[in-house]
């Protein structure tokens, strides 16, 4: 791999300033929009199900491209796959920022997806050939942390901004950081590659594993306003299934595959994976159900909304540093299994979430969860990337930020889904017991409580009854939001579990011979 000799030390610490910064914008982007939904659902008379697809669009087309991304970057060179991301980043912000509709607003999303394919694994590839030893996993330490922190802040910066500016700035403010990541990158970040890598694109592995992943997370986007029963969300979860399988014949059949196989031969590849895809399932669904609530449950505005949850935050920096330090003495197993243990005992804290809970309650539990997310964001990150043969060093970035989108994605459609799910029944009853149709009770169920469709919605009731299918939609979402923080909190434990089972336990050091 081209570039492997360090750089001068102030070069390489600018150039990962630089990296983390394209990073960041990214991040930033997957979280900074969703305590903007409501905003957007009133300027714009749009239904939940229309704003999740604007929330998803960017992660979908991210996760479906990441793969490919990341051997393009081993082939053509990974600081130029980033510099180009960064620019198609900006570009596509526009898009998104002047979008007069609905529509428009999901191609924006899309569209900067791409760009977000093209920066993830690059910024994380470059590490290996510029660092080493400690100062390596000091440099993934400060990645994980941007990364955290850019989806922790997003929602307090999204509704600063929301509040301030107006939404569309979420979009325009892309451009000035875009700018600096590129002009950082480009004057001293150094070129990396494979230089023994096949110049030949794998056509039908990159095809099959992009429609794979596309019909997944479309899916699990269409699932919860489509029924999850419906012929379009089961033939896309099937046809998921089916290119996966076909992706994995003409991976294990190909001279030159996109993502070589005997990548997942490395058992501590495969549990730093599998932990990476839990946490930011996890992460992302309660980030996107907890800001709802705290807006349509609470009462709180987009600003009062995103700082509430900053106590994540401060749980992932304290914790940071200590993974890091772990992962260097016993390895990356411990600090993992650990931060997962305590990831899951925030999320089932935040489970006992009630409409009257006080604040601190919820502001405790999030700092569980964000120390358990820092203990294990250093090991899990050296693991997929810096302990894989260099020659892999794409791949292995690719499929590991592929596993974060995914995981973002299911996570932000499986708890959304969970918290208006879980209790629909009992406020169905409460609404039609006052005289609501079911046309209306439909309506009811896919927008928020202070948008102004949901006030048409019921509308044609007296103003007691109105009061009362509010208070029993707010009541039934809080009890959603909990079960499904608990059903969460749940899944990580099991997934700890397999973790345990798949992770081998380092080999004990022999002492030295005298």
């Amino acid at each position: 791999m081209t570039g492997s000799t360090e750089a001068p030390t102030s070069r390489r610490w600018l150039s990962l300033a630089g990296i983390c910064t394209g990073a960041g914008i990214v991040w930033l982007a997957f979280a900074d929009l969703g305590v903007a939904i409501p905003t957007i659902a009133d300027e714009m008379d749009a239904d939940m199900s229309a704003l999740q697809w604007a929330n998803n669009a960017f992660s979908l087309v991210t996760g479906a491209l990441v793969i490919a991304a990341g051997r393009f970057g081993d082939i053509f060179g990974r600081r130029r796959m980033l510099l180009a991301g960064v620019v198609l980043f900006a570009a596509f912000s526009v898009v998104g920022a002047l979008a007069p509709g609905i529509p428009a607003l999901i191609a924006g999303r899309g569209l900067m997806g791409v760009g977000a394919a093209l920066i993830l694994p690059a910024t994380l590839a470059l590490i290996p050939p510029q660092f080493s030893g400690r100062a390596q996993l000091t440099a993934f330490g400060v990645w994980q942390a941007v990364a955290w922190g850019g989806q922790a802040v997003g929602p307090a910066i999204g509704g600063a901004v929301t509040d301030g500016l107006g939404w569309r700035w979420l979009f325009w403010l892309n451009i000035p950081l875009a700018a600096v990541a590129y002009l950082m990158v480009r004057g001293v970040t150094p070129e990396s590659k494979d230089p023994g890598a096949s110049r030949r694109i794998d056509w039908p592995g990159l095809v099959t594993i992009g429609l794979a992943v596309f019909a997944l997370l479309y899916a699990l986007t269409a699932g919860p306003s489509a029924g999850w029963g419906s012929p379009l969300v089961v033939g896309m979860l099937a046809g998921a299934v089916l290119l996966a399988g076909a992706w994995f014949l003409v991976e294990s059949r190909t001279r030159d595959p996109l993502v070589d196989l005997r990548l997942f031969r490395l058992r501590p590849y495969d549990g730093a994976l599998t932990a990476n895809l839990t946490m930011n399932l996890a992460f992302a669904g309660l980030s996107y159900i907890l800001v709802l609530w705290l807006q349509n449950v609470r009462g709180y505005d987009a600003v009062e909304a995103g700082m509430l949850m900053l106590p994540s935050t401060l749980g992932i920096f304290l914790l940071i540093p200590l993974g890091g330090r772990l992962n260097a003495r016993v390895g990356a197993r411990l600090p993992v299994v650990v931060g997962l243990v305590v990831m899951s005992a925030g999320l089932l804290a935040l489970g006992a979430i009630a409409t009257d809970s006080p604040l601190w309650q919820m502001g405790a539990a999030l700092v569980v969860v964000g120390l358990g997310l820092g203990l294990l964001s250093t090991p899990i990150s050296a693991t997929a990337v810096g302990d894989v043969p260099p020659d892999l060093d794409g791949a292995a970035a690719g499929v590991f930020k592929m596993s974060s989108m995914v995981g973002g994605a299911v996570g932000v459609a499986v708890v959304s889904a969970l918290g208006r799910g879980l209790s629909a029944r009992d406020w169905h009853a409460a609404a039609a017991a006052q005289g609501l149709g079911e046309t209306d009770i439909a309506s009811v169920q896919a927008e928020l409580v202070n948008s102004s469709s949901f006030q048409d919605a019921v509308a044609s009731l007296p103003q007691s009854a109105r009061q009362q299918v509010t208070d029993a939609v707010v009541e039934a979402f809080t009890t959603g939001v909990g079960g499904a923080m608990v059903a969460v909190g749940v899944l990580s434990l099991v997934v700890t579990v397999v973790v345990l089972l798949v992770w081998p336990r380092p080999r004990a050091r022999r002492p030295a011979a005298p």
